[in-house]
């Protein structure tokens, strides 16, 4: 079994949301509908960023910081 990698390039929002399900208040909070999307298994955190046109970098802050909340 592989650890996930919140720097993984190629790791999808399913298996963020799946791992660390402290972000999906994240993604809430920035109105994205990734929650729940059918698409979410496909999209990574650079697709969702391009898309709901957020800095990625700034987005993975508060990603790291949702995660580290919890931990």
């Amino acid at each position: 079994m592989t650890i996930a990698n919140l720097e993984n390039p190629d790791l999808t929002l399913d298996e963020v949301m799946k791992t660390w399900p402290q972000t999906v208040g994240v993604f809430l909070h920035h109105k994205m509908l990734c929650v729940g999307c059918l698409v979410n298994p496909f999209h990574t955190i650079a697709d969702a960023c391009a898309e709901y046109d957020l800095d990625e970098e700034s987005f993975r802050v508060e990603l790291r910081a949702a995660i580290n909340v919890a931990d």
